[in-house]
């Protein structure tokens, strides 16, 4: 709360919670919607904070987007202003979700998927597709960024997850918002997460990497087995600076 009007007003990062990453070959989770602002009015009075949380990732399944599907990361509020939560990374054979960054869309053997959209706009970026087909040849797509979007996944490897935006208001240069990288198969380039606390993409079986708490980060896409997950995304964070009177 606020006894008084600051002189000025105040300087705000507003960070959603990211988005897990994709079950089975998944794809990277989308990072938390990105706000800031100075100059930012307020009123002598109580404010209610809401800190994102981030959201687990999706479980594999035998088929298809069996299993069970992500959820995309909390949103954080602080007065009028509304970070959305990251978009969730593909299950096996799916596009990726809309979010505050997008996540990214997974490996297929049917067609290119797909990263999920940025929305809305001006929050953070899209999630990378996936481009080549068959199993055992390719990657699925990092998710989105605030400063990027995610990489393409590729017969190369995964894709890697859009990196964070940097910010001083808590006096140091800190990255945040960064994008979950994308599952990779037989050998190929690991999906990186993103810097600015994006988890990285699992090589062949297991879980994801989570998304690093109180970033924004979106977790990695999980391994190919039928009950592998994805990483989890990592809880949002509220900052409000202002001189004090």
């Amino acid at each position: 709360s606020f006894d008084t009007v600051p002189e000025g007003g105040v300087e705000y990062l507003v960070i959603a919670g990211g988005a897990g990453g994709g079950g089975q070959v998944g794809g990277g989770g989308g990072g938390g919607g990105y706000r800031t602002a100075t100059g930012f009015s307020v009123s002598a009075q109580a404010y209610t904070i809401t800190v994102g949380a981030g959201s687990a990732g999706g479980i594999g399944g035998t088929t298809g987007n069996g299993g069970t599907i992500g959820t995309n990361g909390g949103n954080s509020v602080f007065s009028s202003i509304t970070a959305s939560g990251g978009g969730y990374g593909a299950n096996n054979n799916f596009v990726g979700n809309a979010g505050g960054s997008g996540g990214g869309g997974a490996q297929s053997t049917i067609a290119a998927r797909a990263g999920g959209a940025a929305t809305p706009s001006g929050q953070g970026n899209a999630g990378g597709g996936s481009t080549d087909l068959g199993p055992g040849t390719t990657g699925s797509g990092g998710g989105g960024g605030s400063s990027a979007a995610g990489e393409i996944g590729s017969s190369a490897g995964g894709g890697d997850g859009g990196a964070g935006t940097a910010s001083s208001i808590n006096g140091t240069a800190t990255v945040r918002a960064g994008g979950g990288g994308g599952y990779t198969q037989n050998g190929g380039d690991i999906g990186a997460g993103g810097a600015g606390g994006g988890g990285a993409g699992k090589v062949n079986t297991g879980t994801g990497t989570a998304g690093t708490a109180n970033t924004g980060g979106g977790g990695g896409g999980g391994g190919i087995g039928t009950s592998d997950q994805g990483g989890a995304g990592g809880s949002g964070v509220v900052i409000i600076r202002y001189k004090y009177q």
